[in-house]
């Protein structure tokens, strides 16, 4: 494979199979394992990386896992399809140039919409949304948080001072923790790579400032795909009741509750993850 200075660094997860592909972004994609496609969506401020723990144990899937558009080693082609319904049109487009045919998607917090938006473009058999981000923020916060994000996201130079301050061990561990996660000492060191790289700061403010999941749960009653919503008790980012709550709105959806485990509850252990959605990769 050819390397180029975009790409992920030596003894990053899954290198070895990952190539770029180019649809209106250029992305660095990861083909990995055999049998039927299925799509691994990554969350906010994370990269396709988040999945090292759980693609390997798949077994029977050829995994395809994308680096979202201006997150990881994907860089972005424009800045103005951060949200939900264009990312989603992107990553159809991108799966028909790579030539992937995935019927079941598993996403990650804001992966999941993703998911439900790319149901409407493909033919999805299933959705299995971990710790989905499918909730607004409460109170004055939802109003604010958006807007906070698209100032720092138009403001000059704030990636890379984010990058410089955040872009340390200790911060890195500080923000996982919060989250209600525990990663070991290799995990950190993957986030404090990605926290370090500009361009993967400013993609996440990007999508963070275009995010509107309220105007696609008003369009729940159309999002007839199943969907499975697995959750974590001890998720400090997206609680237990966000997925409940949707579970209410959207046709055919079930909600799965695990006693333990944060919001990369994946990243923490994927075994158990993954026993709770095993049936449903079978249908």
């Amino acid at each position: 494979m050819i390397t180029t200075a975009h790409d992920p660094p030596a003894g990053w997860p899954f290198r070895a199979h990952g190539r770029r592909v180019r649809a209106r972004h250029d992305w660095w994609v990861v083909e990995t394992g055999e049998g039927p496609d299925i799509l691994l969506l990554h969350g906010a401020g994370a990269s396709g990386h988040s999945f090292r723990h759980l693609a390997p144990i798949l077994s029977g899937f050829r995994c395809l896992i994308p680096d979202l558009p201006g997150q990881g080693f994907t860089r972005a082609g424009t800045r103005g399809r951060f949200g939900i319904p264009p990312m989603a049109q992107d990553l159809e487009q991108l799966c028909q140039v790579a030539g992937w045919r995935p019927r079941l998607v598993i996403g990650h917090s804001a992966g999941v919409p993703l998911a439900l938006q790319l149901s409407t473009l493909m033919p999805l058999r299933s959705v299995i949304g971990l710790n989905a981000a499918l909730g607004q923020f409460e109170g004055a916060a939802g109003f604010l948080f958006p807007l906070l994000a698209r100032a720092l996201a138009a403001t000059p130079f704030v990636p890379s001072v984010v990058s410089h301050l955040w872009g340390n061990e200790a911060k890195v561990r500080q923000l996982i923790e919060g989250t209600g996660s525990h990663l070991d000492a290799a995990g950190i060191a993957q986030y404090v790579t990605l926290v370090r790289r500009p361009s993967h700061v400013d993609g996440t403010l990007g999508m963070m400032a275009a995010w509107r999941v309220d105007r696609l749960m008003a369009a729940a009653a159309g999002l007839s795909v199943p969907t499975l919503l697995v959750t974590n008790a001890g998720d400090r980012v997206v609680p237990p009741q966000v997925s409940r709550e949707a579970a209410g709105m959207l046709p055919r959806a079930e909600v799965r509750q695990m006693p333990a485990l944060g919001h990369l509850a994946h990243e923490e252990d994927a075994a158990a993850v993954l026993a709770e959605f095993s049936d449903w990769l079978r249908g």
